[in-house]
């Protein structure tokens, strides 16, 4: 590719550079997967891509997969916002460019595509999506190493391939339009279990991508489903299908106590993730539900392994069935692509994050993370709990209270370094012996950002989002939701000394 052709990040809309040239901003290529804001109509916010651009990254993940000796051929399929399908067909463009055979599985869940490589025996995907994100954005998360996504190493190589203009095209590609992956992908998911126990079950999508499968595949596993905002509609009008929302929970948790349901699951826009609501209407934060996914599993799989991100309670720690049951628990780096490596290269049974990603690893599952497969697991703990409720099961874990994520924004350009200056001064604080939230801390753990722990066991969390531009803030005390907020507001304070951080998404 010549220098003429390199992507640049300048171009304006509504103009001739920004219809014959690719746009692509280089903060867009993320820690594991890529993320832009492509936009739509009303928004005032510029472009950081075009579909030019699409068609660089195109040629550029083909051109990687070329250098790491991949056999060209790519699944590929996209979400459902008003301009998945135009994003896909251009980054289909460049890899057929670059010489890879296209297999198409059209409108798609992020877990179908991850299905598909092993349904259509393809060694690489690219979905096409911007998972929770709101409306504007866009992204592609991508993998050569079934089921795992690319990490820093691949991302870098990538980034620099498509922004050095090193695609390079080739001859031999080629397009297949795949049929029938999504009912094989929801026999797959569902595996042949069948409750015993009858059960309802509120599922939420917020018109989502899932809204296309949950109700069949809920069905299919022989529960009563109240389906809540399935139908599909790119606009979001409710809400943001984002499990993390407690704006989707409320709305979950409404829906459950109205219809008296046993469980309420929320998904999120590309179905790789799961919410857990209780049979009271209460909201189960994802990590409290792979404590109570991983006391089930491992009562039938003994010295099992669990990995769980940072933003994750500490009970799996100190948990008394899990080990009893001999488990042992990896505390590792956020991020989906994080997880799913970590477990595998462990051998675990199942990866947990706060976000919901469950990444259930064989025989429970196939690795990579599905918020069905996921749900699945949950209906599958009830039945085989029939004397129990879902707020039962959460009441027999060790009590702590925990906070929402929270999201202060922070531009992408600078955020990391804004972490590393917050990560120095909570070392000094801790080296000074100086007091937060009223005591000394105990051991800070910088694998993802800076994770200050007390002595009692309470904690808070501050990292860089990979996605958004945005820092990324969690709590858990082991005492008292006044503990809660006495720590966050010592964040808080914490963060207003740091000009480049802005307000918060939600807060306590």
């Amino acid at each position: 590719m010549t220098d003429s052709f390199r992507p640049r990040a300048d171009l304006k809309p509504n103009s001739w550079d920004f219809e014959t040239q690719a746009l692509i901003k280089p903060t867009g290529f993320r820690e594991y997967d890529a993320r832009w804001w492509f936009g739509h109509p009303g928004s005032d916010k510029a472009p950081e891509l075009n579909l030019y651009g699409v068609q660089a990254l195109g040629l550029g993940l083909g051109t990687l997969m070329h250098e790491l000796s991949v056999p060209p051929h790519i699944v590929t399929g996209h979400d459902f916002r008003s301009y998945s399908l135009s994003v896909k067909q251009a980054l289909e463009v460049g890899l057929m460019q670059a010489g890879i055979t296209v297999h198409d599985i059209g409108l798609a869940l992020s877990p179908m595509a991850y299905f598909a490589q092993f349904d259509l025996d393809v060694p690489a995907v690219a979905m096409v999506t911007a998972s929770h994100n709101s409306n504007g954005w866009t992204g592609v998360k991508m993998g050569v190493e079934r089921p795992l996504t690319f990490g820093p190493d691949e991302m870098s190589r990538l980034k620099t391939i498509v922004l050095d203009g090193l695609g390079k095209a080739r001859a031999g590609g080629g397009y297949v339009r795949e049929h029938g992956v999504r009912e094989r992908y929801i026999a797959d998911l569902v595996g042949g279990f069948r409750a015993t126990r009858k059960l309802k079950v509120v599922a939420a999508c917020g018109n989502g991508t899932a809204g296309a499968f949950a109700q069949d595949a809920l069905e299919a596993m022989g529960v009563e489903v109240v389906a809540l905002d399935c139908e599909l509609d790119h606009t979001f009008p409710k809400y943001n299908p984002n499990p993390e929302d407690m704006k989707m929970l409320h709305v979950l948790a409404e829906a459950v106590r109205e219809h008296k349901a046993d469980v309420g699951l929320a998904f999120d826009g590309d179905g790789d993730r799961c919410g857990v609501v209780d049979n009271e209407g209460d909201e189960i934060f994802a990590d409290k539900v792979g404590l109570m996914l991983a006391r089930d599993l491992s009562a039938d799989h003994r010295d099992a392994t669990f990995v769980v991100d940072v933003k994750s309670t500490g009970l799996y720690a100190i948990d008394p069935v899990l080990k009893a049951n001999g488990a042992k628990t990896d505390y590792f780096k956020t991020g989906h692509s994080y997880i799913k490596r970590r477990a595998h290269q462990l051998g675990a049974l199942s990866g947990f994050e706060k976000s919901g990603h469950f990444f259930l690893q064989p025989p429970v599952g196939k690795g990579y993370d599905c918020g069905l497969t996921a749900a699945r697991c949950v209906i599958a703990m009830l039945d085989r709990n029939p004397d129990k409720s879902m707020a039962d099961l959460k009441r027999d874990l060790p009590v702590s209270y925990g906070s929402p994520t929270m999201s202060p924004s922070c531009p992408d350009e600078v955020k990391y370094d804004v972490v590393d200056r917050i990560i120095a001064n909570f070392r000094a604080k801790k080296d000074a012996g100086e007091k937060v939230a009223g005591r000394a801390i105990a051991d800070i753990n910088t694998v993802n950002g800076v994770r200050f722990t007390f002595a009692d066991g309470a904690w808070g969390l501050i990292r860089a989002s990979s996605n958004t531009p945005n820092l990324v803030v969690v709590v858990e005390s082991l005492s008292s939701t006044d503990d809660v907020r006495a720590i966050f507001a010592a964040i808080k304070d914490e963060l207003s000394s740091h000009p480049e951080v802005g307000s918060f998404d939600q807060e306590i």
